[in-house]
């Protein structure tokens, strides 16, 4: 059955520079395994093509049940430089729960 992520994690989203991070957190720990298994650093890069231009390093953050994406070139340059409505990338957590997997 495929789900989006929103059905079972939440995100938050920071920035530094060009750079955002983006975490995903299941609502129910042990839906954790699943998403280690599901969501890829290239899954990820595949969902986000339009946003990311640079690659994407997947972090296991076990003792607190949680991914970290570390999304390079995806801030059209960053808050200082980027012309997007969006400079630190806070709604780019929405674009990513929307991303469907197996589960």
């Amino acid at each position: 059955m495929k789900k989006k992520l929103y059905e079972v994690a939440h995100s938050r989203a920071g920035d530094k520079g060009n750079t955002l991070m983006l975490s995903l957190i299941p609502y129910n720990e042990q839906d954790y395994q699943a998403l280690c298994e599901k969501v890829t650093a290239e899954k990820v890069k595949e969902h986000l093509r339009e946003i990311v231009e640079g690659n994407v390093i997947r972090y296991e953050v076990p003792n607190i049940a949680a991914l970290q994406f570390v999304c390079h070139q995806a801030l059209l340059g960053g808050v200082t430089t980027s012309l997007s409505a969006d400079t630190h990338g806070k709604s780019l957590s929405y674009a990513l729960l929307e991303m469907e997997i197996e589960f």
